[in-house]
Formats: C-alpha cells, sequence, structure tokens
C-alpha cells in the first residue's frame, strides 16, 4: 500500500484480513511508527483492532522504502491523496505524481500497480506510460484503475464486502490478478466490472456528482418547504417510495462536507472545463452552491431565534465532524456554522464525541467542552449540527437549569421534534413548519 491515511491504512488491514502478506509504504516516519504498533491516527469504527491483530501477526508491516516496497509486492496500491488545489478547483496531483515517481525506477520484475486514488478521467493513461518510461521492467509493470468507494464510519465493511468492484485495465494478466486479489468478494457475489481506464476512473467522481445533486435537491426542496410550510422530510418520504428515486440521501438539512463530495466535484467541473465541455457539468455549481447556502442558512436561523443579533451571546454546538462516526472535520459543516457565529460575536462552545482533537487544530479559537451538558451550558440556543446517535438519543431533560433559554436548531432533521418540544423547547428544523 503506497500511502498510510484513511484509504490506504484501512485497505491494508483489510487485505491482511484476507490473508494477504501487506507491507504499508508512507514517507511519514512517525505515521509508520505508530502504524507498526497498531495505532491508527484517526477514527474508523472496528479498523485499529483489525490493524492492531495483523501488525501483532506479522502478517500486516510498514516501511518508508520505496526500493523495500518494489521488492516485497506483487501488486501496489496507490492510495494517496488528491486534495482540490489552493486557489483553483482542479485536484492537485502532486501526491499521486510523486508516488509513482518513487516507486516505478524500482520496479524490476512484472507486477501490477493498482490506482485507488481518485483522479481527474486521463491520469492513469498517463501514469501507465510514466510507470513504463521509469521501470526496469517496462510493459511488464502493468497498470490497473480500481476505484474506492469507502463511506466513512463503514470503511471495514465497505472493503470487505463491497458493493461492487470496478477495475480498469486492458491487459488480461492484470484483470487475472485482480480477480485473485478479490477473490473472496467476487466469490460471495459481489459483481466485477472490467472497463476501460477512462471509465474505471469516472465512475467514482460520477457517483459522488450524483449523491451531491441529489443531497442539493433536498435542500433546495426544504428552502421550498420552508416558504410554503410544507414538511421536507415527509415530501422526501413521498417521493422516494418512488423506486426510480429512492429514499436514501433525501436527507435535507445542513449539507454534504467531508475530504471526497466538495473537493471532487469541483475537481470534476475542472477537468470538465480543461476537455472542452464544461457545459455538460455546469448544474454541479448550483449543485455546489445550494450546499454551502445551507450553511449560511443555519448561522441566519440562529441568529434570528436569539433576537437579530449573536453579540452577547451563548451558542453551544452538538457535532464538530462532517458526518457521525467520523473524527474528520475536513471542509466540516458544523465547524464552519460554528466559527460564523464566533466571528458575528458569539461565545461559541462545541462538543462532539471523536473530533474534538482535529477541530482545536483547525479552529482553535473555538472553545470545547468534554460533555454535551458542558457545552451547552448557559446557552441562549443549542444547534444540533453532526448526528451522532448520542445526540438523536439525548434526553432533553438533562440539559434543564443548564442552559440559558430552552431553543435548539435541529440542522440535522435527526432530533425527535415531539419530545424536545414536550420538553418546553423551542425547536427549529430545516424544511420543516
Amino acid at each position: 500500500m503506497l500511502g498510510t491515511g484513511y484509504l490506504g491504512a484501512t485497505h491494508a488491514a483489510c487485505m491482511a484480513e484476507l490473508g494477504f502478506e501487506v507491507l504499508g509504504m508512507d514517507v511519514d516516519e512517525s505515521k509508520v511508527a505508530a502504524l507498526s504498533e497498531g495505532h491508527i491516527p484517526f477514527y474508523e469504527p472496528d479498523l485499529e483492532p483489525l490493524l492492531r491483530k495483523h501488525a501483532e501477526s506479522g502478517r500486516l508491516r510498514f516501511t518508508t522504502s520505496y526500493e523495500e516496497v518494489a521488492a516485497f509486492g506483487d501488486v501496489h496500491f496507490l492510495c494517496v491523496g488528491t486534495p482540490q488545489s489552493k486557489g483553483e478547483y482542479a485536484a492537485d496531483m502532486r501526491y499521486v505524481n510523486g508516488v509513482v515517481e518513487g516507486l516505478a525506477p524500482h520496479l524490476d520484475r512484472p507486477c501490477v500497480v493498482v490506482g485507488k486514488s481518485t483522479v481527474p478521467v486521463g491520469t492513469a493513461a498517463r501514469l501507465q506510460e510514466l510507470i513504463t518510461a521509469l521501470a526496469p521492467a517496462g510493459e511488464r509493470a502493468e497498470l490497473a484503475w480500481n476505484p474506492e468507494f469507502l463511506r466513512e464510519g463503514f470503511a471495514v465493511e465497505d472493503t470487505l464486502r463491497p458493493d461492487r468492484l470496478v477495475v480498469g485495465t486492458s491487459s488480461e494478466t492484470a484483470e487475472a490478478t485482480m480477480r485473485e486479489v478479490y477473490a473472496t468478494a467476487i466469490a460471495a457475489g459481489t459483481p466485477f466490472l472490467v472497463t476501460d481506464f477512462a471509465t474505471a476512473e469516472l465512475v467514482k467522481v460520477s457517483a459522488n456528482a450524483f449523491l451531491a445533486t441529489k443531497i442539493s435537491f433536498i435542500n433546495a426542496m426544504a428552502e421550498l418547504c420552508e416558504a410554503t410550510g410544507a414538511d421536507v422530510t415527509v415530501l422526501a418520504d413521498a417521493i422516494g417510495h418512488d423506486a426510480r428515486i429512492g429514499r436514501k440521501f433525501l436527507n435535507a438539512g445542513l449539507g454534504f462536507g467531508g475530504g471526497c463530495l466538495p473537493k471532487d466535484i469541483r475537481a470534476f467541473m475542472a477537468r470538465a472545463g480543461e476537455l472542452g465541455v464544461d457545459q455538460a457539468l455546469s448544474f454541479l455549481r448550483e449543485v455546489d452552491a445550494i450546499n454551502m447556502r445551507r450553511r449560511a442558512h443555519v448561522v441566519d436561523r440562529a441568529r434570528d431565534m436569539v433576537g437579530g443579533s449573536f453579540l452577547g451571546t451563548r451558542v453551544g454546538i452538538l457535532g464538530a465532524s462532517f458526518k457521525p462516526n467520523s473524527d474528520d472535520v475536513r471542509d466540516s459543516p458544523a465547524l464552519n456554522v460554528a466559527g460564523q457565529i464566533q466571528l458575528q460575536g458569539a461565545q461559541v462552545t462545541v462538543y462532539d464525541p471523536r473530533a474534538m482533537d482535529n477541530a482545536a487544530v483547525l479552529f482553535p479559537t473555538l472553545a470545547y467542552a468534554s460533555s454535551a451538558v458542558e457545552a451547552c451550558t448557559g446557552a441562549d440556543v443549542v444547534l444540533h449540527l453532526t448526528e451522532w446517535q448520542e445526540f438523536r438519543e439525548m434526553d432533553p431533560s438533562v440539559l434543564d437549569g443548564v442552559v440559558h433559554e430552552k431553543r435548539i436548531i435541529d440542522a440535522r432533521n435527526a432530533l425527535d421534534q415531539e419530545r424536545w418540544r414536550d420538553a418546553g423547547w423551542t425547536y427549529r428544523a430545516l424544511g420543516r413548519p
């Protein structure tokens, strides 16, 4: 595994669980040392025990050496990140390019290099030429593209029991190797789709663009519901019964964030522009705009609830990660809202079950609490921004005598509104009466 971040560490542990000998490689020596001891630098349910199990057995090891990786592996997975470039929408390809340039000169025997990173279409063809030019093995070092479809919070399950496997290659040898790698999943009935490079590259970004569009669609409907007095949750249930539409990802609220959807749809638009077909994806600009507008809308609603100004108010924030069951705060809508409210004069205190340390690094000027009760102490309004189970199941009575005013904005439409209202709270949600 080249790259041992979220994707690489998860894939490494799961490949070891499937019975393979695995060597993970990273240029970060401290990360390699921690992983070698069975510790991961992020939170993902079920991953650390799995990684520790195989690190202790010796089936899973880690190194900083490209030379050692090349000598060890028959299959090399590229698992490095493709963040958004600074100052533009395009993907930053320096890590993908760097890992290929570091690995290829040491490939002196037949092998398959497998790209898993989310990249602009056309990248695989370029990398195959680069590998052939740099590797002593030449054309015997073959490339396949195998996009990842991991959901944070469910990454181990998604790796061991994927809903589909996509492999882009024109090589029968590479295809046979990938079928061997994924033999367990294939035997369990997982669809195995073989495509060309470009199609394989487009699968992940197309899926993310569709999901982002679906989320922004229902959030646009939430805006209409607020203007008309309709209930977006009932609307979503009704249209979700249509098999052509489905109910998943029709939960109106604060919108999407994280390290994938926002930057992937922007990179998708940028690549379409480079290819001269930018109009084909122009709708994604509105998808992005609707999503970002949700954050400002929550800030506006909170300001209205405290009388039109945040100056001199206290605001309790429940949630910092971009989604539950994760400590990932990259492009987190929750932290974005918290930061905007603080800038407008409020004293803001945040609590999250897992993401506190990461949040404090990204937003050091916010106050952080060790519990939901502490975060809400003295609050003039409470904002529910990440739908952790702890918050969904919380008894409103635990905040009696704690908050200054019983006001709550359920920005994820995930709380039991009758329960909170019966407890004496002024309850507001998004797209609901």
